[in-house]
């Protein structure tokens, strides 16, 4: 079964306005300065002792944009950090708030936006188009080649009450501007840079081969998510050609500023896709995998990935045919399926060039947690319909298994 786009739609939301390049952050002072006269940066403690944070901070401040500073963004981006974080700078005069740092960074300022503009606790805007008016202002400054929220218009939020991931997802949280600026990432360590180009690929894989959704009118105005399209397919095919000829020379130089701006470019275009198409079976998977093993979520959804292209296969034999031919693992002269599995070969060469774990006993994953881990990815219904491949409690808890023992045979069903 293939998938379709009945409709020949093509969809995407973005920011206002995108800046990408080395040296690129240097319009960061007014980018502010158009929107705010006193900024909250938000970043993680490390990214706050480096020259480059106290050089951008300097420059806004020259500006003349006064900045207050919040520097204990946590990995997962934990729901206390948002409580904290607007509690302590709520009627303090904020009119725009700029993440600079990875993905929580970046999700921690627009959950922020959002609670300094609307008031109320984090928790009330859990949800589709659940935000009642306007965020502040956001600029997202990433520091990582992965996550993508430079332009989506989703936080991710730990919240350890729930012991779940939830998500703000809408429209008033897309960024007003992203400066995404390839020399930030120059110090990014290895381990970093390896676990979120994971996670950029499985963006690019699972935006590629999500389910067209064929939206009427209002459904595109009420959903973020709306479906595979021609303009996801066209960021994907351009993030899955620079990540095939950039990750491996990351890996041999990371100080590479061509290699890692190409990487860079590609996590962006992953990030444009996934705006609209949303994630699937991998990151349904990860997420409650997270709460029973040690892998990084990059490292996590990299696991899964490519046990999830063999469960989706049957379903989109010919985007994983096209992706093999934008990867030059097929030249379109062989059968279908031939060149469909050669471009999920060729994913899985690209995971392992980074360090990615390939099956799921090596991310800390034991039988004992398969039920648990399947019974709560089905709780991530806004990710479940996105897969192109129809996926229950069971046909998880077999995925697992097939992970767990490295069987990257190919199987028609889990």
């Amino acid at each position: 079964m293939a998938l379709e786009n009945r409709l020949g739609l093509g969809f995407a939301r973005q920011p206002k306005m995108v800046l990408f390049g080395p040296g690129q952050r240097r319009q960061l002072p007014y980018t502010v300065k158009a929107v705010a006269r006193h900024a909250l940066v938000v970043t993680d403690e490390r990214m706050a002792t480096t020259p480059q944070l106290k050089e951008m901070v300097a420059s806004i401040e020259a500006a003349g944009v006064k900045v207050s500073l919040y520097d204990r963004a946590l990995p997962d981006l934990p729901r206390a950090n948002i409580v904290e974080a607007t509690g302590r700078f709520a009627g303090t005069g904020i009119d725009a708030v700029v993440g600079i740092g990875g993905g929580s960074c970046m999700d921690l300022a627009k959950a922020v936006a959002v609670v300094l503009a609307n008031g109320g606790d984090v928790r009330d805007y859990y949800g589709e188009f659940k935000v009642p008016g306007p965020a502040l202002p956001i600029v997202t400054v990433p520091t990582t080649g992965g996550t993508g929220a430079e332009v989506t218009s989703i936080a991710v939020i730990f919240d350890d009450e729930k012991n779940m991931k939830m998500a703000i997802a809408d429209a008033h949280i897309e960024p007003h501007a992203a400066i995404i600026d390839p020399e930030l990432t120059i110090s990014c360590p290895p381990g970093l840079t390896a676990a979120t180009a994971a996670d950029a690929l499985s963006h690019l894989v699972e935006a590629f081969t999500a389910r067209p959704k064929n939206p009427s009118a209002e459904e595109i105005a009420t959903k973020i998510y709306v479906g595979k399209n021609r303009i996801t397919d066209m960021f994907c095919a351009q993030g899955l050609a620079l990540m095939n000829t950039g990750l491996a020379r990351v890996v041999a130089d990371p100080g590479d500023l061509a290699a890692r701006s190409d990487v860079m470019f590609a996590a962006y275009c992953a990030g444009m896709a996934i705006n609209t198409t949303g994630t699937a079976a991998a990151h349904a998977i990860q997420s409650p995998i997270a709460a029973v093993s040690h892998a990084s979520h990059g490292f996590g959804v990299g696991a899964l990935l490519p046990y999830v292209m063999r469960f989706n296969l049957p379903y989109c034999v010919p985007e994983f045919a096209e992706m093999a031919r934008i990867l030059k693992a097929a030249d379109g002269s062989e059968p279908l399926l031939e060149q469909a599995r050669n471009g999920i070969v060729r994913i899985e060469a690209l995971l392992a060039t980074v360090g990615t774990p390939l099956n799921l006993r090596d991310i800390g994953l034991r039988p004992e947690h398969f039920q648990q881990v399947a019974r709560q990815s089905m709780l991530a219904s806004r990710l479940v319909v996105n897969n192109p491949g129809p996926m229950s409690e069971d046909a998880v808890a077999a995925l697992l298994a097939r992970g767990y023992n490295d069987d990257r045979s190919w199987w028609e069903r889990p």
